[in-house]
């Protein structure tokens, strides 16, 4: 399972999920993708179990990568405990996901195998996700899904006559 080797400190403050992503929302390596639509602390177990379920499906054909890691550790007291005595023991790993942030990449294999192993893998996952693809132009900074430049007549006009 994902953890991270060392931190520097055991056991960190709540990092919020809220909120939309500001990197990690395009796809870079691969050609389709999986994007979360929604917030949320994502364990390390849930990443594996979608890996698992993606793999299986493509039968180990093509790549995989997963743009998200689990580098917060989240605690929690024993059972029957009272109130004080500090902060609880580090129990799992969480990535923290916002929305708009890419989680999965495949390559190498076709849009119907893709989708269906994305499909899956978002099954394990607790968030609503959505399923991307890379333009064939590879530029996918004009395409209206992608960009965040607002369209009005006249940067229609110029782009028009070049």
């Amino acid at each position: 399972m994902l953890m991270p080797k060392r931190t520097k400190y055991r056991r960190p403050h709540r990092v919020s999920y809220e909120g939309k992503a500001k990197g990690n929302t395009q796809i870079d390596f691969g050609e389709f993708g999986l994007k979360a639509s929604e917030g949320a602390w994502i364990t390390a177990r849930q990443i594996e179990a979608s890996r698992i379920a993606m793999t299986r499906y493509m039968k180990r054909m093509g790549q995989v990568w997963i743009r998200i890691y689990p580098h917060l550790a989240k605690t929690k007291k024993p059972l029957e405990v009272r109130m004080g005595s500090g902060k609880g023991s580090p129990e799992e790993w969480v990535a923290v996901v916002k929305q708009g942030q890419v989680i999965f990449e495949v390559a190498g294999v076709s849009e119907e195998i893709a989708k269906e192993a994305l499909r899956l893998a978002a099954h394990k996952l607790p968030i609503k996700t959505k399923f991307i693809y890379k333009e064939e132009s590879g530029d996918s900074k004009w395409c209206m899904q992608n960009t965040s430049v607002r369209w009005t007549p006249k940067i229609f006009w110029m782009k028009l006559k070049t």
